[in-house]
């Protein structure tokens, strides 16, 4: 079955052309939907997705109807491909139910895997300068060295219980178990982190 998807971004805009071009294309089914292209939840796309059999072709009037990110578009195609269905552009003439719409959705593909390729290269090398600039990624630490060591001092030293040294330091108790943890503090400073909770 040949089954259409009509899509449009506001609600102020109609979908009369679109629907028009695939009826004439042969469309036994059509289906209308006022989303933006750049979302990736729009109901009723997932649920003409989900109910696609083997040699249904879904066809759009162009292919930013489907989607205007190349990744969902790709992601789309997998689906397509997982059900055993087809795709079929009217505007670029892609069709995949023929070889050469399949060669040129795998060209699409090849790119866009090339480009994800570079992504993962470039953002390795940019996480490897900044660790040999001394920067490490993820959530700044929640006391500086001194305020660390000042508390691994006191919590040592029994002048503070950790809970206490958790107070004055405005952190989680939490922080300063993991703190006298990696110092080696006793297990007596991490008992009274716990009953302090």
């Amino acid at each position: 079955m040949l089954i259409g998807y009509a899509r449009v971004s506001t609600t102020d805009q109609d979908t009369a052309v679109q629907v028009a071009a695939l009826k004439a294309a042969g469309c036994e089914r059509i289906f209308r939907e006022k989303a933006s292209g750049g979302r990736w939840d729009r109901s009723e796309l997932h649920r003409r997705l989900d109910q696609l059999r083997k040699g249904d072709v879904l066809a759009v009037w162009n292919l930013d109807r489907l989607s205007r990110s190349l990744r969902d578009v790709l992601t789309i195609m997998e689906r397509l491909g997982e059900a055993g269905a087809g795709f079929r552009s009217l505007t670029e003439a892609i069709d995949t139910t023929i070889p050469a719409g399949r060669m040129m959705m795998q060209m699409v593909g090849a790119f866009a895997e090339f480009e994800r390729a570079m992504l993962r290269e470039r953002t390795t090398a940019g996480l490897d300068a900044a660790r040999r600039d001394g920067r490490i990624g993820g959530r700044r630490p929640k006391l500086t060295p001194q305020q660390q060591s000042e508390i691994q001092k006191m919590v040592s030293k029994g002048d503070k219980t950790a809970a206490d040294a958790a107070r004055l330091f405005k952190v989680h108790p939490a922080t300063v178990s993991r703190l006298m943890a990696r110092a080696g503090g006793d297990g007596m400073a991490l008992k009274k982190v716990s009953r302090a909770k």
